[in-house]
C-alpha cells in the first residue's frame, strides 16, 4: 500500500511540478555553468547502495546564494521522487545515508539492521527534531519504524511542510500528540 502510494503521488507531483523543476534547472545550469544536479551514493533498503538525485546547492565547496533559498524551502529535495519512482526511496522513512556516515555513527552493527529493513525517506521524524545527534537520530528512526503507519506518514509530510512556517518546536508536538 505504502509503495503504491509513493509511486502514485511521486508521479503526480513530477508532472505537476516538471515546469517548475526545470526552471529551477535552468536557473542552476545557467548561474554556476554546472550540471543542476547533485547525484551521490547512499546507502538504503537492506544496505544497498543507490544513487540519491538533488538539486547542485553548492558550488567550489559553498553554498550558493540560490542554494540557500533551495534547501531553506526544500526545493533541492525535488529530485528525489525519480528516487520513489524507482524504488529506491519513500516519501518518509529514515533519511539515507553516506556509507562514510554510517561507519561514524557506528551504525554498521547488527544492533541497527532493523534501520535498514526500510526504505529511506526524503524526511523522517529525525528531521523534523530540534535535536540532531546520533542517540536522537537512532531514538527517533526506531520510533518511526515502531509506530509506522499511513496516519503517521500523513502527519510526518504535513508537518515538514509547516515547518518553515511554525518551526520545529510546534512541529515535534504536533507529532507526538496521540
Amino acid at each position: 500500500m505504502k509503495r503504491l502510494f509513493d509511486i502514485f503521488v511521486s508521479l503526480i507531483l513530477l508532472v505537476v511540478l516538471s515546469p517548475f523543476m526545470l526552471l529551477i534547472a535552468l536557473i542552476i545550469l545557467l548561474l554556476d555553468l554546472r550540471s543542476p544536479f547533485f547525484i551521490q551514493e547512499r546507502v538504503g533498503l537492506y544496505k544497498n547502495p543507490f544513487l540519491i538525485y538533488k538539486f547542485r546547492t553548492m558550488k567550489d565547496g559553498e553554498v550558493t546564494w540560490h542554494g540557500k533559498i533551495w534547501r531553506r524551502t526544500g526545493v533541492d529535495e525535488l529530485p528525489q521522487f525519480f528516487n520513489i519512482l524507482k524504488g529506491d526511496m519513500s516519501f518518509v522513512g529514515p533519511r539515507p545515508l553516506l556509507q562514510s556516515d554510517i561507519e561514524r555513527l557506528e551504525w554498521d552493527r547488527t544492533y541497527y539492521d532493523q534501520r535498514w529493513e526500510l526504505r529511506p525517506g526524503i524526511v523522517g521524524l529525525a528531521q523534523l527534531s530540534p535535536v540532531c545527534n546520533r542517540k536522537m537520530s537512532w531514538f527517533l528512526d526506531r520510533s518511526y519504524i515502531a509506530q509506522q503507519s499511513f496516519g503517521l506518514d500523513m502527519k510526518i509530510l504535513a508537518s515538514s511542510i509547516f515547518i518553515p512556517i511554525v518551526g520545529k518546536a510546534q512541529i515535534k508536538k504536533w507529532i507526538h500528540s496521540k
